[in-house]
C-alpha cells in the first residue's frame, strides 16, 4: 500500500504532466473546431490564426474579456495549439516586480504564447517593463544605482501575449492600446451549454439524456463552468441514488438537494432577495447594510449574486441603493406591493411645467394686453404672473 501511494505521489508530482493524464481526462476542448459557441469570436480568431500562419509570423498579442467562466483560459491554450507552439500561464497577482516577468519573457521561445490571467491586477511598475516588451520585443533594465546606474536593453523572441481580464474597464489605456485583438466572451445559451455538458459527459464516461442535459443547462448561468460543475455533482447523485444514468427525473432531484431553482438561483441569491423584499420593504438598501443582514462580505454579494440577479431583471442598482423588482416578487411566490403615488420632492416634472406654461399662455391670449401681469381682486394675474416668471428662470 505504501509503495502504491509513494507511485501515485510521483505520477501526480511528475514534471511536464497535464490534466489530460490524472484520474478524470481534461475537459476543455485543445483546438478551434472542438470549442462550443462564441460563434463570432471563432470565427474570427480563425481568419487571424489563419492569417498568421500562413505569413509565418506569431500572432498579435490577445485580450480576453468577459464575465468569469466562459472560457478564456482554454482560448489561450487553443491559440497555442492552433499556432503549435508552447504556452507558458501566470496571473496578474503574481508577478508582484519586474524581475519576475523579466524572467518570464527570457525564458520564452520564438513564437510561445505568455497567457496572463487578471491582467487588470498587474502593478503600474510591471506594466511599465512590458510595454517595450510588447511593442519593440525588448526589456529595458536598470543596473547600479546612483551616478553609475546604466540601462541595459535585451532583446527578446517574437511572443504573443494572451491578456485575460473580468474587468476590462480597469485596464489602464496605453496597456489595452497595445493589444492588437480585443474579443469580448458572451454568455452561452441554454443550447450551448447542453452541448457543452453532452460534451463533457461522453468524456467522463456518463450516460446522460438530452433532457437530463439541458435541465441542467438552463440553470447553469449561461457558463460553461457553472454547467460542468452541476454534471459532475449530479454525476455523484446518479451514482448513489440512481441507476447511473442523468436523465431529467435524477437532474431535478439533484438540483432540488443542491438548493438551485428553475432559474439558476440558489440559497444565498434567494436569501439576497427575500432580505431587500421582507427587511427592507422591497428597497433601496445599502450594499453593506443588505452584507450585514445575511451575514457575508460585500464583495461576495456584488460579484457573485449581483450580476446576475440584474441580468434577471430581479434586482436594480439606484443611487440609494439596491432594489428588488416586481419580477422577484412573483418568482418569490411573495404579493408585490401597489404601486405608490411618486414623492413629492418639491421639484416639478417637465410635463407639469409645460402643462402650467400653456395654461398661462391660453390665459394670456384671453385677456386683454397687460391684463396677465395686473394683479387682480382675485389675485389670478398675480399667480400666472409668478408662474411665467418661475417658468423662465
Amino acid at each position: 500500500m505504501q509503495d502504491e501511494t509513494a507511485l501515485y505521489g510521483a505520477k501526480m508530482m511528475q514534471p511536464g504532466m497535464t490534466a489530460a493524464d490524472s484520474e478524470e481526462n481534461n475537459l476543455r476542448p485543445q483546438h478551434l473546431e472542438d470549442y462550443i459557441g462564441q460563434e463570432k469570436v471563432k470565427q474570427n480568431l480563425k481568419i487571424y490564426l489563419e492569417a498568421a500562419k500562413r505569413r509565418g509570423e506569431p500572432m498579435d498579442h490577445i485580450l480576453l474579456y468577459g464575465p468569469p467562466g466562459l472560457g478564456k483560459t482554454t482560448l489561450a491554450g487553443i491559440i497555442a495549439n492552433e499556432m503549435g507552439v508552447q504556452i507558458r500561464i501566470t496571473s496578474g497577482p503574481a508577478i508582484e516586480k519586474p524581475g519576475d516577468l523579466a524572467a518570464l519573457l527570457t525564458n520564452l521561445q520564438e513564437g510561445d504564447v505568455l497567457f496572463i490571467d487578471e491582467i487588470h491586477r498587474l502593478s503600474r511598475q510591471v506594466e511599465e517593463v512590458l510595454y517595450p516588451a510588447l511593442e519593440d520585443y525588448a526589456l529595458d533594465i536598470m543596473i547600479g544605482k546612483g551616478p553609475s546606474a546604466q540601462s541595459i536593453r535585451i532583446n527578446l523572441p517574437r511572443f504573443t501575449l494572451v491578456g485575460a481580464t473580468t474587468r476590462a474597464g480597469q485596464i489602464t489605456g496605453p496597456l489595452r492600446d497595445r493589444f492588437g485583438v480585443l474579443l469580448k466572451l458572451e454568455l452561452y445559451s441554454p443550447d450551448e451549454l447542453s452541448k457543452i455538458i453532452q460534451r463533457s459527459a461522453g468524456i467522463l464516461d456518463q450516460p446522460i439524456t438530452p433532457e437530463g442535459a439541458y435541465e441542467l443547462a438552463k440553470r447553469s448561468r449561461g457558463t460553461p463552468r457553472v454547467a460542468n460543475r452541476f454534471l459532475k455533482r449530479i454525476r455523484d447523485f446518479a451514482t448513489v441514488l440512481g441507476d447511473g444514468i442523468i436523465d431529467r427525473d435524477v437532474a431535478l432531484m439533484g438540483l432540488k438537494r443542491m438548493d438551485v431553482d428553475a432559474l439558476g438561483l440558489d440559497e444565498l441569491d434567494r436569501s439576497m432577495l427575500r432580505a431587500i423584499i421582507e427587511m427592507y420593504n422591497g428597497g433601496p438598501v445599502g450594499l453593506e447594510t443588505l452584507a450585514a443582514a445575511l451575514g457575508e462580505e460585500s464583495v461576495t454579494l456584488e460579484d457573485l449574486c449581483e450580476p446576475y440577479l440584474m441580468q434577471m431583471g430581479f434586482l436594480t442598482r439606484t443611487p440609494r441603493g439596491r432594489c428588488a423588482t416586481r419580477l422577484a416578487y412573483e418568482h418569490l411566490g411573495l404579493k408585490a406591493p401597489e404601486a405608490a403615488a411618486p414623492e413629492d420632492n418639491g421639484q416639478q416634472s417637465l410635463s407639469e411645467i409645460n402643462g402650467l406654461a400653456l395654461s398661462v399662455s391660453l390665459r394670456s391670449t384671453a385677456l386683454p394686453k397687460g391684463e396677465v401681469a395686473s394683479r387682480s381682486d382675485d389675485g389670478e394675474g398675480e399667480d400666472a404672473y409668478n408662474i411665467k416668471t418661475c417658468f423662465f428662470l
